[in-house]
């Protein structure tokens, strides 16, 4: 069967049934073979693998994905492409669909019934407007994921990979850090896409860690950093004293108290968030958390 991540045979497989790029589910379908392989080998796919698509679309990845892992099993929201990933993954037997939203898939089990609870890689095209949510999910199953390489919108990208103290730094760029080391593979054009989106895109790929890099209390860890940029052009200490919210609960906290944690972790009162590194604020978490739960 020949590729589908050509222009030819997607407008074919588009134009055969009727199949228009639905707007609610972010569907751009990927035209350029080299982009689609250069994924892949960002992903460092082996036949022991089994890989988790999110998004097949009309298959304009999967079926290469599946020349090269083991099992592919791809994740499509959209039921209408029930025939058109009938007819382009007829000749590829080692890749199953799941037809549901992944936000509601347990994945956890879905390693179990397709790896044997061994780890998987997941591979995605991942739908703009709903990018951060499917990248936490992913992230938040520890030792579930080996690696999560995903296109994304550039500037989404930009903020995975940013250091502490430049514009594209953030809450995000934090809990991606903590769980994985991300490092961006592959700049795409729109011209790789139809319909061409209006925006640049990159690909990511997100090593998971064994360990995360620091060893504090995730749910006070993330408060401190949600805090801290809730109002980026805030104080870290405004931000605390404005809303620290701890699994749910409001911590209130003292400006006493927090020019004390801050003087403890060798920090001025002055400090921004968006200037700290992810052990600095797990260093302050760590010193609210004994504060206030002693």
């Amino acid at each position: 069967m020949a590729e589908v991540c050509t222009l030819g045979e997607t407008l074919r497989i588009l134009d055969k049934y009727g199949f228009r790029a639905r707007k609610k589910f972010g569907q751009n379908f990927l035209i350029d073979g080299n982009i689609v392989r250069g994924i892949i080998a960002a992903a460092n796919i082996t036949e022991e693998d089994c890989i988790l698509e999110i998004g097949p679309g009309i298959g304009s990845m999967t079926g290469l994905l599946s020349q090269s892992a083991g099992r592919v099993v791809a994740v499509e929201i959209d039921e209408s492409l029930r025939p058109v990933l009938a007819e382009t993954l007829a000749d590829c037997p080692n890749v199953d669909v799941i037809w549901q939203d992944v936000l509601k898939l347990d994945l956890r089990g879905l390693a179990d019934q397709y790896h044997g609870g061994k780890p998987l890689k997941a591979v995605a095209n991942l739908p703009y407007y709903i990018t951060t949510p499917i990248l936490m999910k992913l992230l938040e199953y520890q030792g579930l994921f080996e690696s999560i390489t995903v296109m994304v919108q550039k500037e989404v990208a930009d903020r995975l990979c940013a250091a502490p103290g430049t514009k594209d730094y953030g809450a995000i760029t934090l809990a991606v850090q903590y769980y994985s080391e991300p490092r961006a593979v592959l700049e795409v054009p729109p011209s790789s896409f139809i319909p061409r989106p209006g925006v640049d895109s990159s690909v990511v790929c997100l090593q998971a860690r064994p360990e995360p890099p620091v060893q504090e209390d995730p749910a006070w860890l993330f408060a401190v950093v949600r805090a801290s940029f809730n109002q980026r052009r805030k104080t870290l200490a405004n931000g605390i004293l404005n809303g620290l919210t701890v699994e749910g609960k409001r911590i209130p906290v003292t400006r006493e108290e927090v020019n004390t944690v801050l003087a403890d972790a060798e920090l001025p009162v002055s400090v921004r968030g968006e200037t700290l590194s992810l052990a600095q604020f797990a260093a302050i978490a760590g010193r609210l958390k004994a504060l206030k739960t002693a």
